[in-house]
């Protein structure tokens, strides 16, 4: 009776039950005491929230990915006699061959006085945008037929020096290619010049050769490599060579030459006294019969 007082007088769900009611129950176990992560004394704050601590602050830079630098490459230079692939592509194979003293100095010195005094020199006058400009050198032409280029026709000219004709003779034997056609230029001084270009007109046909024979100064000779489609027209890095042309010098420039390479003899910043490039050639009669 006393027993069943004094668990009367004990409120709320804490109390115990009786011994009888917990038997073949499981006992829970007892809840676990939070386990400590700092040894920092009670009551002190935690590290990330302490003033005191110095504010370390990471740097985001966004750094553009560094793209493959593209440098402009030298050009090449070819003073020695020999035959050089410039290229090979689906196109065909450049070539040229550079035979330096192909007339001896001598002789050299002759023609190029006959031939300054001797060939009909002229200069043409283009229009470019509505704009008329003289070419900057002397030209003539010898042939049984036109030749246009620049957009201008020059007249068939059939009465060959004989200076030319032998001088034509002897390449043919050289090189074993026959030529019908010339266009001989002047270059009067440093301040003449031809710009870049490719003998590539139809009249040509396809892989026109050029037998370029130099008298006079020596004037260098520029070659470059026409851009591959993805550059869009921009030479900036294409393969280039410079050839000095001596007096006497014969130049040939066989295969796809004309096809994948430009050339040109720029203006000078010193002194040079007159140059004469003769430039044998074969030339076919436009298959309409007009010259345009």
């Amino acid at each position: 009776m006393t027993e069943r007082r004094q668990r009367a007088r004990v409120q709320g769900g804490w109390a115990g039950a009786p011994a009888g009611r917990l038997a073949g129950r499981a006992q829970l176990p007892a809840p676990k005491a939070p386990v400590a992560t700092s040894l920092a004394p009670a009551g002190a704050r935690p590290a990330w929230n302490r003033r005191d601590q110095p504010h370390t602050e990471k740097q985001f830079v966004f750094e553009k990915p560094s793209e493959v630098e593209r440098k402009v490459p030298e050009a090449g230079v070819i003073d020695k006699p020999g035959v050089y692939e410039l290229s090979k592509v689906p196109t065909g194979i450049s070539r040229i061959h550079l035979i330096p003293g192909f007339i001896d100095s001598e002789q050299a010195d002759w023609m190029f006085e006959q031939l300054l005094q001797d060939i009909p020199w002229g200069q043409r006058t283009h229009i470019r945008q509505e704009v008329s400009f003289e070419e900057p050198r002397l030209t003539s032409w010898y042939g049984e037929l036109p030749y246009t280029y620049s957009r201008m026709t020059m007249q068939p000219n059939p009465n060959w020096h004989p200076l030319l004709t032998m001088l034509k003779e002897r390449i043919e034997e050289f090189s074993g290619y026959t030529f019908n056609s010339l266009l001989c230029n002047l270059y009067r001084n440093e301040k003449d010049s031809v710009d870049w270009h490719s003998d590539d007109e139809p009249s040509l046909g396809k892989n026109p050769v050029i037998a370029s024979l130099s008298f006079g100064a020596t004037r260098t000779f520029e070659m470059r490599k026409k851009p591959s489609p993805e550059e869009n027209g921009d030479y900036t890095y294409v393969e280039r060579l410079r050839i000095p042309l001596d007096h006497g010098t014969l130049l040939l420039m066989e295969g796809a030459t004309q096809e994948d390479w430009q050339h040109r003899v720029p203006k000078e910043y010193h002194s040079r006294d007159a140059r004469i490039n003769l430039t044998f050639r074969i030339i076919y009669p436009e298959p309409d019969g007009v010259w345009k």
